[in-house]
């Protein structure tokens, strides 16, 4: 039996002035992690603070767990988390103090020495919010958002400016989260955030989901593999392609990073190396891979994802 709507969204419209920053919008979540990818200015922000509720919409439908974000808040906030990208945090406030406020609002709460100690953040406890690094500060909201053990917790950039180990430990915790029954819906810059945790991505671009599915069938929309390399930019992709098999694609991905797709066999491989050394080109980083979710997203946006 397929389950019901976590987050379900139809025909959003949110204008600012003459902007248009969502146009016609339709979004629908299910159980488990849900990441959201665009491009900036592309719209995801301003959905899911619509869908906490922060911001009403011009029009369109939104439900949230089934409740409306803006006329059902006082039933809904209770039951949600909320991690933003400013923080939310008093700056005076000690981070123990802020965390465990957080908590008491909860009837079942998880517990806070055990989410501080995962997060790192041990040895802040008494240190005055705008005096942690940025961060601490990321942790600390990360920590408040999921502290109440919510239904559903809406995570903006939630390891923007983490070193790798503190990453990790957010992923783990995350997957925690899922297992314990908790729903998330991220927006992230990091692709392989999204191919690690979601089980479902929806990319916006231009106010509109324009892709949605896992990560699998995603990938599975392009060519099973793909041939990488980088070299100088600029290359003649046309001469390229007419030493290529019929039905061979060739993309200058971003400055120097090409992408061959197609049927990749040692035959091909051949050719391009041998085009590459008629062409007076030194090839580097040459690998064979599957298609990935970075792929669909050029392909999709024509535009990098970058914070």
């Amino acid at each position: 039996m397929e389950s019901e709507p976590v987050v379900h969204v139809t025909g959003l419209v949110k204008r600012y002035g003459q902007k248009t920053a969502v146009d016609g919008l339709d979004l629908t979540t299910t159980a488990g992690i849900t990441a959201v990818l665009g491009p900036n200015g592309a719209g995801k922000t301003t959905t899911v603070e619509i869908c906490e509720g922060y911001r009403a919409p011009d029009s369109g439908a939104v439900r949230v767990l089934g409740l409306d974000p803006v006329a059902d808040a006082a039933r809904l906030r209770p039951r949600i988390g909320v991690m933003l990208q400013s923080g939310g945090v008093y700056p005076g406030a000690r981070a123990d103090e802020m965390l465990t406020h957080m908590a008491r609002l909860h009837a079942h709460p998880l517990d806070v020495g055990t989410l501080v100690e995962r997060l790192g953040l041990g040895g802040c406890g008494r240190t005055a919010y705008r005096r942690l690094s940025g961060g601490q500060q990321q942790r600390l909201s990360l920590a408040m958002a999921v502290v109440g053990r919510p239904e559903l917790v809406f995570l903006d950039e939630p390891t923007a400016g983490l070193d790798p180990q503190a990453r990790r430990s957010t992923w783990e915790l995350l997957r925690e989260l899922r297992a314990d029954g908790v729903s998330v819906v991220l927006t992230t810059h990091f692709m392989d955030e999204a191919e690690e945790l979601a089980d479902d991505v929806a990319v916006i671009d231009a106010g509109r989901v324009i892709a949605q599915g896992s990560p699998e069938q995603l990938c599975r929309g392009g060519a099973e593999n793909t041939l990488r390399f980088t070299g100088r930019p600029g290359l003649d992709l046309g001469s390229l392609l007419k030493a290529l098999p019929d039905g061979s694609g060739a993309t200058e991905l971003t400055t120097g990073a090409y992408r061959i797709t197609g049927r990749i066999d040692p035959e091909l491989l051949a050719t391009v190396t041998s085009w590459c050394a008629q062409n007076g080109v030194m090839p580097s980083g040459i690998s064979v891979e599957r298609h990935t979710l970075e792929d669909v997203f050029l392909e999709l946006t024509g535009k990098e994802l970058r914070a």
